[in-house]
C-alpha cells in the first residue's frame, strides 16, 4: 500500500449532494477537506447522464422540492449555475374509466369537486393543518435532534436543551396539531386520507406521497409519515411545490461542486473507498481500491450507514449494539426505475393532447387499493403486475435534455422485490419488468410503447450497484418511526457522530431522511466544525 504524506482535516466518502454540501461547509470554516468518489462523476444518485444518443436525464433522483432554501443560499448556488423552475401543474391522474384529476395552484378544489363537494370542502382545512406541522418538521429538519447519550453530564446537557426547544416548537401547534402529528407518524396513509376525503382520486394522489421509495401499503402503518415528508419541500419560494434543475438533477451537484472547489474542496472521482481504518479504537483514515492510504483527522461517511458499518470497517471494530442495529436497518424502496427517449409526446386517452399536464408528475395507480393490491402482489411474485408508476417528462420544461421535437421522461416504477423470491436474479428479469412499466404507461397513453426509441432501466440490484443504495432504497433507510429522528441511524449517534471516535455520517441515513435536501451535510458540519474547533 502507498501512504500519501500529507493529513487534511476531513475525509468525506461520496460526493453525493450530502457530501458535497458538508464539504463545502467545512472548507468555509477554514478546515483542509478532500471528497473521495467511487465514479467517475460527483453527484451520487443526483447526476444526468447520456442514456441513449442524443438523450440526456437524471439517472436515479429526478426531480426537486426538498432541497433546503438555507443550503441552496449559504452555497449561492444560483451564482454557480443552478436553475430551478416549477412544474406549470402539479400532479396528473388519469384514471381508467377516462376521467382525470388535476392538482395546481388554483385548480385543485374545483377539480376534486368533480369528484366529491365534501372533499373539495373540507380540502383548504386539509392543506392548511398539514402546512402547519410541515412548517415545524421544516425547522427541526435543519439541526440535529436531540440525542441519547451514555455517560457524563456534560454531554447530557446541550441535549436536554436541545429537547427543551424541540418541546418550545411543539408546543406552538397546540393540542389538536400536536395529536395530529403524533397519528402522522404512527398511522397509515390510508388511515388518515379517510378521515378527511370519500372520494379516491384525490386519496390516490395524496396517497401515492405515502408510498414513494416506500416498499409498503398506503395501509401499512407509518406510511402517513412518508407523506408527511414529501410535503417538506418548496421551490423558488413556494411551499409544496415541485420543480425541475434545469440540466437535470446533475445541475444541482454539479453547482454544488463547484461551490465546494471555490471554497477549497478537493475532490477526487474514480477513488473508492475499501476500508475505515481504525488505530487505538478511532478512526485515522481509509483506504482506496487502489491500495492508497489517506489520513486524516476526521472521516465522514456520505453512504448508508449500513454500507459503513458492515462493508468499510472491519466487524470486530465495530461495537456490538450498532453492529446489531445495522443488522437490523430496513432498506427497501421497491424502486424500478427507468429513462425513456420518446419520439413524441404521450397522448393520454383521460386528456389528448398536449398541456399542462405534461410537465406534472403523472401518477398512474387510479387508487389506494389499486396500491395496495401492488404491494402485496411484488411480496408474493417479485414485482407488481400491475405496477405503480409516476412520469416525469421534464424536456417539456427542459429543451437541453433531447433533440428538438423529441421527449425524455423519467418512470419511478413500484412496487418490486428488492431481493426476489426462490433464488431468482434481477438480472435475468431486468427487461421483462422494463417491457411490464412500458405497457402499463400505455394502457394510459395508447402508443407510448411505440414511441419508445430507447431506454434505461434499473433494477433494485443496478441502483445498489452503480449508487450504493443498499437494497435500492433511495432514502438510505426506510423512513419508519423506528428509523426516524433521534433513532436515525441510532439511538446514540443522532448527532452525527459514529460509533467511533473520529467518525462521522453526513448521508440520507442520519436525520432528516432522504430525499435531494443537503439537510443532513448541513446538520452534520455543524457538528463536525465544533469538533474540530
Amino acid at each position: 500500500m502507498k501512504n500519501s504524506d500529507t493529513r487534511c482535516d476531513a475525509l468525506i466518502i461520496g460526493a453525493g449532494h450530502n457530501g458535497l454540501v458538508c464539504a463545502t461547509y467545512l472548507a468555509r470554516a477554514g478546515l483542509r477537506v478532500t471528497v473521495l468518489e467511487r465514479r467517475g462523476v460527483v453527484g451520487g444518485a443526483a447526476v444526468t447522464e447520456e442514456f441513449h444518443p442524443g438523450f440526456r436525464n437524471s439517472v436515479a433522483a429526478y426531480t426537486v422540492s426538498l432541497l433546503q432554501p438555507k443550503v441552496i443560499r449559504d452555497l449561492d448556488l444560483h451564482k454557480h449555475g443552478l436553475r430551478i423552475v416549477e412544474r406549470k401543474l402539479g400532479n396528473f391522474l388519469p384514471l381508467p374509466d377516462g376521467k382525470y384529476l388535476r392538482v395546481g395552484a388554483g385548480i385543485t378544489q374545483s377539480e376534486v369537486a368533480k369528484f366529491s363537494q365534501r372533499d373539495a370542502e373540507r380540502l383548504p382545512e386539509y392543506e392548511a393543518r398539514l402546512e402547519a406541522i410541515a412548517d415545524v418538521l421544516r425547522a427541526l429538519a435543519m439541526e440535529p435532534p436531540p440525542n441519547i447519550t451514555d455517560g457524563s453530564w456534560w454531554k447530557a446537557i446541550p441535549e436536554l436543551i436541545r429537547a427543551g426547544k424541540l418541546g418550545k416548537r411543539l408546543h406552538r401547534l397546540g393540542t389538536g396539531l400536536r395529536q395530529e402529528l403524533l397519528d402522522l407518524f404512527t398511522i397509515s396513509a390510508a388511515e388518515y386520507l379517510d378521515r378527511w376525503f370519500e372520494s379516491e382520486p384525490i386519496k390516490a394522489v395524496f396517497g401515492f406521497d405515502g408510498i414513494v421509495g416506500n416498499y409498503a401499503s398506503p395501509y401499512t402503518p407509518g406510511s402517513a409519515y412518508v407523506l408527511l415528508h414529501h410535503v417538506f419541500g418548496e421551490v423558488n419560494g413556494i411551499k409544496g411545490a415541485w420543480g425541475h434543475a434545469i440540466g437535470g438533477m446533475g445541475a444541482i451537484t454539479q453547482a454544488m461542486a463547484r461551490a465546494a472547489e471555490a471554497a477549497g474542496v478537493e475532490i477526487r472521482t474514480n477513488c473508492g473507498v475499501r476500508e475505515v481504518i481504525v488505530e487505538n479504537g478511532c478512526t485515522v483514515g481509509v483506504v482506496t481500491d487502489t491500495s492508497e492510504v489517506l489520513h486524516a483527522r476526521s472521516i465522514v461517511a456520505n453512504v448508508n450507514p449500513k454500507l459503513l458499518y458492515e462493508r468499510l470497517l472491519a466487524r470486530d471494530v465495530v461495537p456490538q449494539p450498532t453492529r446489531e442495529r445495522m443488522a437490523h436497518w430496513k432498506c427497501a424502496s421497491g424502486t424500478f426505475r427507468m429513462n425513456v427517449a420518446l419520439s413524441r409526446l404521450p397522448d393520454f386517452s383521460a386528456l389528448p393532447g398536449q398541456g399542462d399536464h405534461l410537465t406534472a408528475g403523472i401518477i398512474m395507480a387510479p387508487s389506494l387499493a389499486y396500491m395496495d393490491r401492488a404491494y402485496s402482489d411484488a411480496l408474493a411474485h417479485g414485482w407488481s403486475r400491475e405496477p405503480i408508476v409516476e412520469m416525469l417528462i421534464p424536456s417539456t420544461l427542459d429543451d437541453s435534455l433531447a433533440p428538438e421535437g423529441q421527449h425524455v421522461a423519467s418512470l419511478f416504477c413500484q412496487q418490486v422485490s428488492p431481493v426476489l423470491p426462490d433464488g431468482r436474479n434481477w438480472d435475468d428479469h431486468r427487461d421483462e419488468v422494463a417491457d411490464l412499466m412500458i405497457a402499463s404507461v400505455d394502457r394510459f397513453a395508447p402508443g407510448f410503447r411505440d414511441s419508445v426509441l430507447g431506454r434505461q432501466a434499473l433494477t433494485p440490484m443496478d441502483l445498489e450497484r452503480t449508487f450504493g443504495l443498499i437494497g435500492g432504497d433511495i432514502f438510505h433507510g426506510a423512513l419508519s418511526l423506528n428509523q426516524l429522528f433521534s433513532a436515525r441511524p441510532m439511538l446514540g449517534q443522532a448527532d452525527y457522530r459514529g460509533a467511533l471516535p473520529g467518525l462521522y455520517l453526513c448521508g440520507a441515513g442520519t436525520h432528516p431522511g432522504g430525499g435531494v435536501t443537503g439537510a443532513p451535510g448541513h446538520n452534520a458540519s455543524k457538528v463536525i466544525i465544533a469538533d474540530l474547533r
